[in-house]
């Protein structure tokens, strides 16, 4: 299936410029359309406060501050947006039938990001997460977690820095998993158009289920020709070793299933995918 639709949630200016461009060179791609959203803090969550102590003055200019804030962000974000658009030369207008280049619009509304971004990507192709910003946790991102975990769809983290270009060489992080099943589904338009395609495996990654030997013969099936590509922990880090032979391949889309053991186990113990979040300087494709 052909990707016509990108959902981009921006809450940032530094992170989010990096994912609109990648956004874009995705919609150039496709010819698909980008919907850049801004999800504003409703200002009457901090009302339930007024359980804590908190006096109905004190309630109320924290109310006022928090509308203040999330006000100024989004005319930042906006501006951001127009200025983009404008210098990349973006077509701005709703998505329709039969579009034959890149366009996008932008879209404000208030309320729970989590919430309203999983929904709103029940309805896209693909949902293109800014990269956090420096100093943040990855793995705390409400976004990212919003569209892996309720939403069914792909999501692709974009990186700090724009690359040149997506899905010319496409790299598959196989284990067998279900999870990674899904990430095959994802990546298979962009694979029957790649220049070339990698399976990326190793002993310590895979887990009970078809091997990638097997999966290259079901990919055949779909006339995708993909190199099995065998790599080795690095320092006992298997995301490690998978970054190193994505690099290697010159991957510019790597695929892959993500949380194959639960989120929490993950957080505590780190895992390969908390580990390709947080060191990933390519454009990351993960499913659920």
């Amino acid at each position: 299936m052909a990707i016509r639709k990108l959902l981009l949630p921006l809450t940032g200016t530094a992170a989010g410029e990096a994912a609109l461009a990648s956004a874009l060179t995705v919609a150039r791609h496709w010819n698909a359309h980008v919907t850049a959203l801004h999800v504003r803090v409703d200002s009457r969550d901090v009302a339930p406060l007024a359980g804590e102590g908190l006096s109905g003055a004190m309630i109320e200019e924290m109310m006022s501050a928090t509308e203040k804030e999330s006000s100024d962000r989004a005319y930042a974000v906006r501006s951001m947006f127009e200025r983009f658009v404008a210098r990349h030369q973006v077509t701005v207008q709703e998505a329709h039938v039969g579009l034959d280049h890149a366009t996008a619009s932008f879209a404000s509304v208030t309320g729970r990001e989590e919430d309203i971004v999983a929904q709103q990507a029940r309805l896209a192709d693909l949902t293109v997460v800014p990269h956090p910003e420096s100093g943040e946790d990855v793995s705390s991102s409400d976004a990212l977690h919003a569209v892996l975990f309720d939403s069914g769809r792909p999501v692709l983290i974009a990186p700090r820095t724009a690359p040149a270009r997506i899905g010319d060489r496409v790299c598959l992080a196989w284990n067998g998993t279900a999870e990674s099943a899904s990430s095959v589904l994802a990546a298979m338009p962009w694979m029957q158009r790649a220049e070339a395609v990698a399976i990326l495996s190793a002993d310590g990654y895979q887990r009970r289920g078809p091997g990638s030997p097997d999966l290259a013969a079901y990919l055949a099936l779909h006339g995708v020709h993909a190199e099995i590509i065998t790599f080795r922990s690095i320092n006992g880090s298997v995301g490690a070793g998978l970054l190193a032979a994505a690099g290697k391949f010159g991957c510019d889309l790597l695929s892959m299933g993500a949380y194959s053991h639960s989120r929490l186990r993950q957080l505590i113990l780190g895992g390969v995918t908390r580990h390709v979040l947080e060191n990933s300087s390519l454009p990351v494709m993960m499913n659920r």
